[in-house]
Parts: structure tokens; C-alpha cells; sequence
């Protein structure tokens, strides 16, 4: 009843005092008359709702006002606090949230309010059982102390906050840090988490808040470090165990543990604070037992707590430099710059790994961390320019950098790909930060011997891929590469190394190799490389990859170079000269080039090719391919040539499969080295070409893929660094002295077998201007054929196909062979409209068959008129002289003469090549029909012998008689109706049941390639030859089991096209052969005494032959399966 009346008359007061508009109350008298009835109500019934009540009203108060009436506003609050204990958690979280209202908005001025504030708040975040650790409370409750008490400590006002740190205060403010440590470290929220870390930062006086705080003088700041100082060891070991705790606590906590790490550090350990006397003050004796937890920071203590301050930062930065938030790599770059900045004296131990977490996010991918560490690196360079400052700064970067080299091999091989990475970002920013200074680091035999020896170390390849070796390009480089030659990229292959899988990581690497060559003194790196290349087989590949890249790096390219040196004065560029340049290339050159280095072995066994290659390498086996020494056969033809090396192989010489993957890499590197040195001198390069663009020819004809592709994307490199629209213009341009190199390597294939492979790749790459230059070294390849086909046949007909490549690409035949087969198609279709035309030849013709008609006399149409008199003329002037055939033409003539001969070498390989250039020489030849034919003629029973050849060679054989077939025309129909086409039918019949019956794993074998190639080539054959109706039938009959759907798809497909090229031939005859198969509708005659048609096909169910059939009717005929009755026309 009391206590109903007593709110009944508050809210009397509340009202009659509440303004009537919504605006906070300026006068203490009126907010005091307006706060003080609720203030009374909740000291007498402390309750959530009346909490609530004081904290709405309090938002009525202006804060100058609630400033004057603070201490009796927080006295019913503070009440509730001691009288509950904490076990009501609504009421205390409403009590915490009403003082941090109050505590944010007005100043404490009073130490007591502040001393009970903080034991008060302390005392709720406490376990009541187990002071020492937090209540088990909810999280809302928690976290509104710790807003509340973080308020307190942003509240107290002027000197009263540095009472906190007195020594009487230690045993306090360490259950105080303890707890909020606790909090940060173990609290499953992370919320909690950061807000206990925040109010920990508040303590130390170091808040990052926009707030405003007291500026402590130098006094106090070491007052308070001095008291700091004592919690030290936990502080550092706790936030340690933060840091580098579990990475689901997400980013923001480990930011602010880092934060408050090095604020706390730089509080107790900083050069000022211990410079003076204070920090070694002896402790008053009025202390009593609080006197054993003060420290004093004598030399002594500050030396062993360096040295566990340095474990801990190792720790730290290992776990964070590499952190995969961009916000802890900052707050590290900060950490780093804070401690350099007011620790670098006391903290030497640290320097090194301080400087290490610098460098290292120097690299960083994000542009903030970027910005932020190149800022506090050139704040660490202006510190250091006084006296030897700066000398002592490059000692330490120069130290370190040796130290990380030393470890940088242990590191890759014991690291994960993350940590890896960051300790080469970690090399290549010291090699930035000390800029030209690297020159002068490397003049140390120690550092450059360390560095270089890690290097070669770190890129050491894999060469267990068994597919390196295995890798053949077969294809011919005209084929692969001729028809794209300004857009032809390379394929590069991705190398594999020993100790690393990443790509990032080999990018930094090659960055940190043009980095040593941009700063670096080019001719010691050059010579010490070049040392380590010729000391040992396991240094050459990673010797030459950084040889590559240091070239690269000091012609600027690609080097991300400051604006500034270390020592504060600008950067005036590269060191080293174009002459430089120049004089380094030619001597790495000259290393990669030389016979130990080039020509290395890439093949696991020997092949047919290896063979031929062996005998005529041999000793005493090699003529010189120079016409001028051709003599009499009496006297002695072949000029001896002894090879270098007469010892026979011996097994044990034989490569294994790592050395060959070894030399194949070696080669690859070094053919893009050839690359980099062209870019590296852009037009400078081109006097160089003369002795580098041979080799780069040599290894572009290389069978080894991984060797060809290499080469091939080097010379596009080099095309387009000297300034060549082309790989065409390069070769054009420098052709002059390629030649002749060749022309004079032939006569000495002992010492360079790879001759013939610098003309292929030269034919397939340049254009008919090349044709006069190189006519007499075809001349001289021909007569070494000549002389000693057995032995070098094999080796020039790659030669001599690439050359009829080239010939067919130059010079395309002007007329098409074909046209006679597209004239006599549309002939035959207007004929199938004219139809009264058709039916009026056929009377007369059946009239002149029974005796009845008259034969009209055509005498007008065999006239022929007089020749012009002027063509008599000249007939009579040179009947006898025969014009002289084109070079091209001449050169393919004598080509085609050679292959006839070959035809029949017992070389299975031999054989397809030559049938290869035989279909060359074919294409060719066509423009002249009175040359081609009889070169036809003379080819023919060798080609024809080769038709029942090994059935690779069939299928061959096959190609080069449709070839023939399209361009000879009617001139072999005779001979193909007579000796080839019985052959291919009985064939086809033959393996028509085996493949029909056969399974997907036929389609694999050669029998189904041979069958493939011959339906492919057979119907345009028979159409190009306009065949007898005998002979189309044969055809016909052989073929129409292939329309069986019980053929692989692939044949049906190809028997569709020999149907469809019999249609064009003769229409008729073949309607009528498919509808006899299966006839798709009936016929009705237009005409009641016209018979009806009457069709075996007819009414016949579905079978195999029927969708095939059915497919062909439609697409050539128009028939419709689904119309019935049709009208005969």
C-alpha cells in the first residue's frame, strides 16, 4: 500500500516537473527534481523496470547537467550492484548498460568513485567462487561490463587515472589484466574476445578510439610502464597464445591482440623510459609485501626479457607474416614500425626479426599493406642516417639476408607452400630495401657464394616424368605451324620442381633473380653462375634459369624498382649498360651453345631414323654431297671423312630416363635463355643472330616435343624483340648466312647431322623468295641420293618432304583438276529436268536400233578451223624447242625421279616417306598435265606394288593414287578400273563381316583404319574418273554391306559418302539400286495404260540397311518415308 502511494506520488512529480516539449534538461535543480524520485524508488526496490526507468529519464538530462549530479545518480546503481551480488543477471546487465550511459557522457573526477568503479566492475566479471577466473555468466552480461568498464577508464579525468598504476594498485590492476587476458584468450564469443582485448588496451593507455584521452607526460608514461612492467611476461605470453591461436577466432581478435602486444611492449621497453633514472627508482619500503611484485628495469632484467620478447616475436610473426586476412598483415607492418621506432635500442635482439616482417610484406598482394610498409621502411631508413647508423642497417639487412639463404633450402623442404612463399617475399624485400646496396653485399665471397648456392638449390627440377621423354612431335612444322605464324603462341611446358608445386612461388623466385641482376654487379654474377653451370650437372638447369632472369633483370625488365635508395637519395636506374649487356650475353651464349651443351642426347632408343643416321655418320661411310667432287666412277667418288669418335657404345653410355629428361630441360631452359637475351637487347640482338639463330634452327626441327616447342617459342621471342613483324621476316632477312652455314654443314654431316633439319625449318617458315637461294643445296642433297640412296635417304626425304610442303604452299596450282566433275554434276541435274529432251534421244536412238530411223550426218561439227597463220609461223620457228619449265617445277621433277626409285626400299619408313612426297610432287605437278602424266606413267607399277604393302603403307599409297586420281583424271582410268579397283573390292568385301561383328576395341586396329581410308577416298575417286557402269557396280556391290547399321559409325558414314558421290555420277542406276534395297513408298503410274512400277524394295520390313537407305533417298532424292502412292513422273 506504502509502496503503491510512494509511485503514485513520484509519477505526480515526474509530471508536473517534465517539461511539455521533448528537450533535455539544462538546470542541475530541475534534472535533480526530475531524477531524484526514481533514484530513491530503485535504492528502495532495486528491479530490472525501474533500471530501466532511470536510464530513459537519463537520456532527458543535458550532460553538463549529469555531469554535477554523476556521483548521486551512480549511487543507487552502484547500490544494486552490492546488494545483489551479480546473481541477478537481468538487473546487473541493466545496471552495467546504465553506467556505461552515464560513465560516456560525463567525467570522473573523484579517485574513490573511480577506485570502487573499477573493484565494483572487477568483482562482477569475477567467478564469486574463484576470483581468479571470469563468472560463468551470459555473454550478453559480459559484454555490458566490459563496455561499462571500458567507459570507466575513457572517463577519468586528469591525473587520477595514473592512481591506477601506483604500486599500492598492482595487486588489483593484476587480477584486473588477468581477467580481461583470460577473457580475451578463452571466451568462445568473439565479441567478448575483442572487448576484453579493447579495454586491456584502454589500461595501457594506448586506445586507437577517436574518443579523446589523457596525454600522459614523460614522467607518468614511465610511472605507468614502470608499473606495466611487472605484468609484462603474462601479457606477452597470453596475447602470444591469441595470436597465434586457433584462425577461426576470426581476424579482428588476432588484429587487436597484435595491437595491444606492441603497445604494451613499446610502453615498458622504450628507449626514453629506459635511458632514465626513474626506471631503476628503488620501490618505497611503505609498500610491505606489494613491494616484491614492483619491478625495477635494471640492465640485467631488460637483457632477459629481451630475450624471451624475441622468442615470442619469431613465434608471432611466422604465425601472421603470411596471415591470409590483409588486416593482421598490416597490424603486423604497424607492429614491426611501432617497435623499431620507440624499442630500437632496447630491443636490438628484435631488429633483425623486426626488419624480417617488414621486407616481407614489401610483396604483399594487397596495395594498403603495400603502402604501409614501404612508409615505415623509409621511416627506418631516415632514422638511421646519422653517423653509422646506416652502416649498421646494412650490416643487419645484409646478416639477415645471409642468415634466411642459409636456411632458405631447410625452409622449402620442410614448409608448407604458404610459409614458403612468405620467407621468398621475406629474400626478395631485403634484396629491394637494400636497393644498390646489393652490390656491395655481394662483394662479400660469403654472401654471393650463399646466395647463389641456395638458389640453385631451391629450383632443382623433378625429372621423374616419364612423358618428357615420351613426348614426340611427329607433326611437321609446316602443318603445325605455318598457318599462324603472327598469332602462333608456343605451348610452354609448366616446369616441376623438387621442393615446391606452386606457381607463386617460382614467379617470386624468377623475381628475385632479376632483382640481383638489376641491382647486382652483372659481370661477377655472370662469371660466378657460369662457374657453378660448368662445376657440376646438378647446378646447370637452376645456373641457367638464373642466368635467364638476371640478364632480364638488368636490362629493367620486368623489376619493380623504388623511387628511392635506402640511404634516402634518389635511384638513377639500371647499372648496367647496353654494352654490358651485350658483353654478357655473348659469353653465356657461348657457354650454352658449345658442343657439350647443345648437342645432347634427348632419345631413349634408337629408331629406324637413329639407325640410318648411325651408318651414315659413320666412319668412312660419309661422301661430301659437293657436286664438284663428283669425278669418274674409275677414280675415287667419295670424299672420306672420318667422324670425331671412332670408339664404339658400349652399354654403359646408354642414357637413363632421368638423363634424357635432364638434357631435355637443359635445352628448354636454354633455348628460352636465347629468348631472354633477345629481349633483354631488343634490336641489339640482331648482330648476335649470326651465331644464335642456327642453334635455335637445329632444335626447332628436334623430334622431342618439349625441345621443338621451346625452340619454336624462342624464335617468335627473338622475331619480335629485333623487330620482325614474323618469324617469315627472320628468316628472310637473315637467310643469307643460314645457307651458307648449311651448305657448308652438309659437306660435314659427322660433325652437324642436324643440317637437314635447319632447312626444314626454314622451308616451313619462310615464302618463295627463299626458292633461288636454295636450289643448289637442294641440288646437292639430290645428288648425294644419288651416290648413296642407302644410306642417306632416310635422312633427306624429311628434307625433301618439307621442301614439296613448301613448293605446294609457294606455288598453288593455278586450274582446278576438278571442274570437269562439278560440270558434268550440274550437266547431269539440268538433264534431269529436260525431260521431253530425254524422252526424244530415246526414241531416236530406239528407232536407229530397230533399222527405222535415218542417222543425221554431224560432218559440220567435226570441222575444225585452219590454225591463224601467225601460229603456223611460229610453229615453223620453233617446233622443235620446248619451253623450260619453271624452278619450281624443275625441282619437283627431279624429286618425283628419286621417289620412284625409293618405292620400293625395304625401309618401311623409308617407303612412307617417299610416298609422302610423292603426293607432293603430285600436287604440284598438276599445273602441267604434259609433265605430270608421264610422270604418272613411270610411278604407276611401283605405286601400285605398294597397294598390297604393309598396311600402313597401303593407306598411304591410297592417298597419293586419289591424289592422283583428282589431278590425272581420265588418263588412269584405264589402269584403276583394270589393277586397283578389283583389288580394293574384294578387300572391302572381305573385311565387311569381320568389322561388323567386331567391338568397340576394333575401331583401334589397322584393319579398320585401312578400311576407313579406303570408303573415305573411293567415292570421289570413281567420280573424278567418271568409271565405267561395270566398274561402279563392282564399287556398289562392295560398299552396300557398309550401309548395314551393325558397322561402326564411322564406316557407315564414310560408305554414305561413296554412295553419295555414285549418285552424282549416275543418278538413275542408283535409285534404283537403293529402292531395290528398301523402297520407302509406292508408285502410282499418272496414266491408266502405263504398267505399274513394281520395285523388289517394296512392302519389305525394316532391316539393317533400311535408316541408312532411307537417309540417302531423302537427301539426294527427296523421298519421304512417310508418303505412300506417289505418282511415277
Amino acid at each position: 500500500m506504502i509502496v503503491n502511494s510512494y509511485r503514485g506520488w513520484y509519477e505526480a512529480v515526474a509530471h508536473a516537473v517534465m517539461p511539455p516539449v521533448m528537450s533535455q534538461i539544462n538546470d542541475p535543480k530541475v534534472a535533480f527534481a526530475y531524477l531524484r524520485p526514481v533514484c530513491v524508488l530503485l535504492t528502495k526496490e532495486p528491479t530490472v523496470t525501474n533500471v530501466e526507468t532511470l536510464s530513459e529519464q537519463l537520456k532527458d538530462v543535458h550532460e553538463g547537467s549529469l555531469q554535477q549530479l554523476q556521483e548521486y545518480v551512480l549511487f543507487p546503481l552502484r547500490f544494486v550492484l552490492k546488494v545483489t551480488g551479480g546473481k541477478k543477471e537481468k538487473l546487473v546487465q541493466a545496471v552495467a548498460e546504465a553506467v556505461s550511459y552515464v560513465l560516456e557522457r560525463t567525467c570522473v573526477q573523484s579517485w574513490d568513485t573511480l577506485h570502487d568503479l573499477f573493484s565494483e566492475l572487477c568483482s562482477c566479471l569475477c567467478s564469486p567462487t574463484d576470483p581468479g577466473k571470469p563468472a560463468d555468466t551470459s555473454e550478453e552480461l559480459r559484454s555490458a561490463m566490459l563496455r561499462c568498464l571500458n567507459a570507466l577508464l575513457h572517463a577519468a579525468y586528469g591525473d587520477i587515472v595514473f592512481k591506477l598504476y601506483e604500486p599500492r594498485m598492482l595487486p588489483e590492476l593484476g587480477a584486473a589484466i588477468s581477467l580481461l587476458l583470460i577473457l580475451g584468450e578463452k571466451d568462445k564469443s568473439r565479441d567478448i574476445q575483442a572487448a576484453a582485448l579493447k579495454c586491456l588496451q584502454s589500461l595501457i593507455l594506448h586506445c586507437d578510439c577517436t574518443q579523446e584521452h589523457v596525454v600522459p607526460s614523460s614522467d607518468e608514461r614511465c610511472s605507468v610502464g614502470g608499473t606495466m612492467a611487472s605484468f609484462l611476461p603474462g601479457i606477452t605470453k597470453a596475447l602470444a597464445r591469441i595470436i597465434t591461436g586457433d584462425l577461426r577466432q576470426g581476424h579482428a581478435v588476432t588484429v587487436r591482440a597484435i595491437k595491444v602486444w606492441s603497445r604494451s611492449v613499446g610502453l615498458v621497453m622504450e628507449d626514453s623510459q629506459l635511458q632514465s633514472r626513474q626506471s631503476c627508482k628503488t620501490p618505497s619500503s611503505d609498500l610491505g609485501r606489494i613491494r616484491q611484485l614492483v619491478v625495477q628495469r635494471t640492465p640485467d632484467w631488460v637483457k632477459g626479457t629481451v630475450e624471451k620478447l624475441c622468442v615470442l616475436l619469431k613465434r608471432i610473426i611466422s604465425c601472421t607474416s603470411a596471415h591470409q586476412h590483409w588486416r593482421v598483415r598490416l597490424e603486423m607492418v604497424e607492429l614491426a614500425d611501432h617497435l623499431l621506432a620507440t624499442c630500437g635500442q632496447s630491443l636490438k635482439e628484435c631488429v633483425g626479426p623486426l626488419l624480417e616482417a617488414l621486407v616481407g610484406a614489401i610483396n604483399d598482394d594487397e596495395p594498403r599493406v603495400r603502402e604501409r610498409c614501404e612508409v615505415a621502411l623509409r621511416d627506418v631508413s631516415q632514422r638511421n642516417q646519422s653517423g653509422t647508423a646506416s652502416k649498421n642497417l646494412t650490416d643487419v639487412l645484409s646478416e639477415n639476408l645471409h642468415s634466411l639463404a642459409t636456411s632458405l633450402p631447410r625452409l622449402m623442404r620442410t614448409s608448407d607452400d604458404q610459409k614458403k612463399l612468405f620467407v621468398l617475399n621475406v629474400f626478395l624485400g631485403y634484396l629491394k630495401v637494400l636497393g644498390p646496396l646489393v652490390s656491395v653485399v655481394l662483394n662479400s665471397a660469403a654472401h654471393l657464394d650463399r646466395i647463389s648456392k641456395a638458389l640453385m638449390q631451391v629450383l632443382e627440377l623433378d625429372v621423374m616424368d616419364v612423358r618428357i621423354v615420351e613426348e614426340r612431335s611427329y607433326t611437321d612444322p609446316i602443318d603445325g605451324y605455318s598457318s599462324s605464324h603472327d598469332s602462333y603462341t608456343a605451348h610452354t611446358q609448366r616446369k616441376h620442381f623438387l621442393y615446391f608445386t606452386d606457381e607463386k612461388i617460382f614467379s617470386v623466385l624468377m623475381e628475385i633473380c632479376r632483382t640481383l641482376g638489376y641491382y647486382g654487379n652483372i659481370y661477377l654474377l655472370t662469371d660466378h653462375l657460369l662457374d657453378l653451370y660448368r662445376q657440376s650437372s646438378a647446378y646447370r638447369k637452376p645456373a641457367a634459369m638464373v642466368l635467364n632472369e638476371m640478364v632480364r633483370g638488368a636490362a629493367g625488365i620486368a623489376v619493380a624498382a623504388p623511387a628511392n635508395r635506402l640511404d634516402g637519395s634518389e635511384f638513377q636506374g639500371r647499372s648496367a649498360s647496353t654494352e654490358d649487356l651485350k658483353a654478357t650475353v655473348v659469353s653465356i651464349l657461348e657457354e650454352y651453345t658449345s658442343l657439350n651443351n647443345w648437342h645432347l642426347k634427348t632419345v631413349s632408343e634408337e629408331t629406324d631414323t637413329d639407325r640410318q643416321d648411325q651408318k651414315l655418320l659413320s666412319p668412312f661411310r660419309l661422301q661430301s654431297i659437293s657436286s664438284g667432287d663428283i669425278i669418274s666412277s674409275t677414280a675415287n667418288s667419295l670424299q672420306v671423312i672420318p667422324s670425331s669418335s671412332t670408339s664404339p657404345a658400349t652399354p654403359s653410355s646408354i642414357s637413363t630416363l632421368l638423363q634424357l629428361n635432364s638434357n631435355i630441360w637443359q635445352l628448354c631452359i636454354q633455348l628460352e635463355g636465347v629468348a631472354c637475351f633477345a629481349q633483354a637487347l631488343r634490336r641489339d640482338f640482331r648482330p648476335l643472330l649470326m651465331t644464335s639463330l642456327y642453334p635455335v634452327l637445329e632444335k626447332a626441327g628436334e623430334d622431342t616435343l618439349l625441345v621443338s616447342q621451346a625452340a619454336l617459342s624462342a624464335m617468335m621471342d627473338i622475331s619480335k624483340a629485333c623487330g620482325y613483324s614474323s618469324l617469315k621476316d627472320l628468316i628472310n632477312d637473315n637467310s643469307d648466312y643460314l645457307l651458307n652455314d648449311i651448305s657448308v654443314n652438309l659437306q660435314r654431316l659427322s660433325q652437324h647431322p642436324q643440317a637437314p633439319r635447319v632447312l626444314t625449318v626454314m622451308l616451313a617458315h619462310s615464302d618463295c623468295s627463299l626458292l633461288p637461294l636454295i636450289r643448289d643445296i637442294v641440288q646437292d642433297v639430290l645428288m648425294a641420293l644419288d651416290l648413296s640412296y642407302d644410306h642417306s635417304a632416310a635422312l633427306f626425304c624429311s628434307v625433301l618432304h618439307a621442301l614439296m610442303k613448301a613448293l605446294a604452299r609457294w606455288f598453288p596450282p593455278s586450274c582446278c583438276r576438278t571442274s570437269k566433275s562439278l560440270s558434268f554434276r550440274t550437266s547431269a541435274k539440268q538433264e534431269d529436268f529436260d525431260i521431253c529432251q530425254f524422252l526424244l534421244d530415246y526414241h531416236k536412238q530406239k528407232e536407229l536400233a530397230e533399222g527405222t530411223g535415218i542417222e543425221e550426218d554431224e560432218t559440220e561439227d567435226l570441222e575444225v578451223p585452219p590454225p591463224p597463220e601467225c601460229e603456223d609461223a611460229d610453229d615453223a620457228g620453233g617446233r622443235d624447242v620446248k619451253a623450260e619449265l619453271p624452278s619450281h617445277l624443275s625441282i619437283t621433277k627431279d624429286i618425283m625421279e628419286r621417289c620412284i626409285h625409293l618405292l620400293s626400299d625395304p625401309s618401311l619408313r623409308l617407303r612412307l616417306k617417299v610416298l609422302d612426297v610423292l603426293e607432293q610432287c603430285v600436287y604440284v605437278l598438276s599445273e602441267r598435265e604434259d609433265e605430270l602424266l608421264p610422270m604418272a606413267h613411270r610411278c604407276w607399277p611401283a605405286l601400285l606394288q605398294r597397294l598390297t604393302d604393309d598396311p600402313l603403307a597401303v593407306l598411304r599409297a591410297f592417298r597419293v593414287l586419289c591424289t592422283l586420281g583428282e589431278t590425272c583424271g581420265d588418263f588412269l582410268r584405264r589402269r584403276v578400273s583394270k589393277e586397283v579397283l578389283p583389288k580394293l573390292s574384294s578387300s572391302l568385301a572381305r573385311q565387311a563381316p569381320v568389322s561388323a561383328k567386331a567391338g568397340p576395341v576394333y575401331t583401334h586396329t589397322l584393319a579398320y583404319k585401312l578400311q576407313l581410308a579406303v570408303l573415305q577416298g573411293l567415292g570421289s575417286l570413281c567420280q573424278r574418273l567418271n568409271l565405267s557402269e561395270a566398274d561402279l557396280d563392282a564399287v556398289c556391290e562392295a560398299c552396300l554391306p557398309y550401309l548395314s547399321c551393325r558397322q561402326p559409325i564411322r564406316l557407315q558414314e564414310a560408305c554414305l559418302s561413296v554412295f553419295r558421290h555414285l549418285i552424282q555420277v549416275d543418278p538413275d542406276t542408283f535409285w534404283f539400286t537403293l529402292n531395290e534395297i528398301h523402297c520407302p513408298s509406292s508408285y502410282t503410274p499418272p496414266h491408266p495404260d502405263l504398267q505399274p512400277l513394281q520395285l523388289s524394295g517394296m512392302g519389305r520390313p525394316r532391316d539393317e540397311y533400311s535408316d541408312n537407305v532411307l537417309k540417302l533417298l531423302r537427301e539426294e532424292f527427296g523421298s519421304d518415308s512417310l508418303t505412300h502412292n506417289k505418282p511415277v513422273i
